[in-house]
C-alpha cells in the first residue's frame, strides 16, 4: 500500500502546485477602467496599454468629453483610475464634492497656451481686443495667471491660483476677458481675437498651429497625473500602471499625438 499512497501524496502536491501557480497568475492579471479625456489622449494610452498588456495588466479606457466627470466616475467606482488633471483643479474638486482622490503618478505638463487666428504675436492684440478663457476656477485662474506672466494684466496677488477677472487690477490694453467653457472656448476662436486654451482642448480644435505665446514650464505647478481613490493608492497594480505608462513608447506616443505641446514627466 505504501507505494500507492505515495504515488497519491505526489498527485495531490502537483494539484495544489498546479492550483497556486493559477491562482498566482490569476491574481497578476489585472483589468483596469481608466477615464481619460477624447482625442489625442487616445493614441497615448493605446501606446501605455501595450506596455501594460506585457506585465498582465489590461487596460479599458474610458471616454469623457469635459472635466466634470472622470473625478465623478471615479469616486462612484465606475473606473479605476482617471488621467487628465492637475493638483489644483483636483484640489479644487475635492473641496467642492469631498472626493477621496489621490494622484500616483505623474504623466506630463501640457503648458496653457494664447492662441489666434487673426494675429501672429501678443503685440499685434489691439486696443479692447476680445479674449477667451476657461471659466471653472483653476483653468480660468491659470490663463489669467498666463496673461499676467506675458505682461498683458495684472493681478491682486492675494488672489492666488485660483483668480478670477475680478482679480485684474490693470488691464492697460482694455481687453476684454470672456469666461467660457473650458472645452467651448477654442472652438470659440472664430469669434475672438485670442484665446487661453488648455493643450488637450486646442489640440482637438485643431489650433497648435495657431499658437503665439505659452506659459513657462518652470517650476510649473500643474503638472497632470494619474489618480485613483485613496483606498487604492498602495494597490499593487499601481506600480505595474507607472512601470507601462513611463515608457520611451508612451514618450513617442506624446511626441506624436501632440506634436511637441507636452513635456513627458520622466
Amino acid at each position: 500500500m505504501s507505494p500507492i499512497i505515495s504515488i497519491t501524496r505526489r498527485g495531490a502536491f502537483a494539484l495544489a502546485a498546479a492550483l497556486a501557480l493559477t491562482s498566482a497568475v490569476s491574481a497578476q492579471e489585472t483589468t483596469l477602467k481608466v477615464g481619460i479625456m477624447g482625442g489625442e489622449d487616445e493614441t497615448v494610452w493605446a501606446a501605455v496599454a501595450e506596455q501594460a498588456k506585457a506585465a498582465g495588466l489590461t487596460l479599458e479606457t474610458v471616454i469623457f468629453n469635459d472635466y466634470t466627470q472622470p473625478n465623478e466616475a471615479l469616486a462612484n467606482k465606475e473606473i479605476d483610475a482617471n488621467a487628465f488633471q492637475h493638483g489644483p483643479y483636483l484640489e479644487a474638486q475635492v473641496e467642492a464634492h469631498g472626493y477621496a482622490i489621490t494622484p500616483v503618478i505623474d504623466t506630463a505638463i501640457f503648458p496653457i497656451g494664447v492662441y489666434s487666428k487673426t494675429y501672429k504675436t501678443l503685440e499685434e492684440l489691439p486696443e479692447g481686443a476680445v479674449i477667451g478663457l476657461p471659466n471653472d476656477p483653476s483653468n480660468g485662474g491659470r490663463a489669467l495667471k498666463v496673461l499676467e506672466q506675458l505682461g498683458l494684466i495684472k493681478l491682486n496677488p492675494e488672489a492666488g491660483i485660483l483668480a478670477t477677472v475680478i482679480d485684474v487690477t490693470e488691464n492697460p490694453k482694455n481687453f476684454d476677458l470672456r469666461e467660457l467653457d473650458a472645452g467651448v472656448v477654442g472652438r470659440a476662436i472664430d469669434d475672438l481675437d485670442a484665446a487661453v486654451v488648455n493643450t488637450d482642448w486646442a489640440a482637438k480644435a485643431g489650433l497648435l498651429d495657431f499658437r503665439i505665446a505659452q506659459e513657462s514650464g518652470e517650476n510649473n505647478p500643474y503638472m497632470n497625473f494619474i489618480a485613483v481613490r485613496t483606498e487604492d493608492k498602495d494597490a499593487a497594480w499601481v506600480e505595474t500602471l507607472r512601470s507601462a505608462f513611463q515608457s520611451d513608447a508612451v514618450k513617442e506616443a506624446y511626441a506624436t499625438a501632440y506634436k511637441g505641446a507636452a513635456s513627458p514627466a520622466w
